[in-house]
């Protein structure tokens, strides 16, 4: 469970602090950068700003569920839910599938934490 939460979390800081201004495999079109993948789902700055503002959150919620259990619901289904949203952008603009496959891996893992911190699982 530590490690899912850790994974999510370092992963949401990485391309958000360290590869926004970097190109990638997995960005959306044929974006170089973390504005420019926006642009092409159509987008605004401001619409970026507040997205990585709400996964950075929602990932440092993670972390701090470690010790605040209760924070581990909200904050998975916030993660949950900003990479359905991911993976729809990359589908909208017909994306190759691999490219939705970190957004669709921090999918499952949120939902594997908020599986387990409901008591499903």
């Amino acid at each position: 469970m530590i490690l899912s939460k850790l994974i999510i979390f370092v992963g949401i800081v990485n391309v958000w602090f360290f590869r926004a201004n970097k190109g990638t495999q997995w960005r959306g079109g044929v974006a170089e950068i973390m504005q420019e993948e926006f642009e092409v789902y159509g987008l605004s700055r401001a619409m970026m700003l507040m997205v990585g503002t709400l996964k950075v959150l929602a990932a440092i919620a993670l972390v701090i569920s470690i010790w605040y259990p209760f924070l581990a619901i909200p904050a998975s289904a916030a993660i949950g839910f900003l990479m359905v949203g991911a993976i729809w952008m990359h589908l909208r603009v017909k994306d190759p599938l691999k490219k939705s496959l970190p957004a669709a891996i921090l999918l499952l893992l949120s939902a594997f934490i908020w599986l387990y911190s409901t008591g499903v699982l």
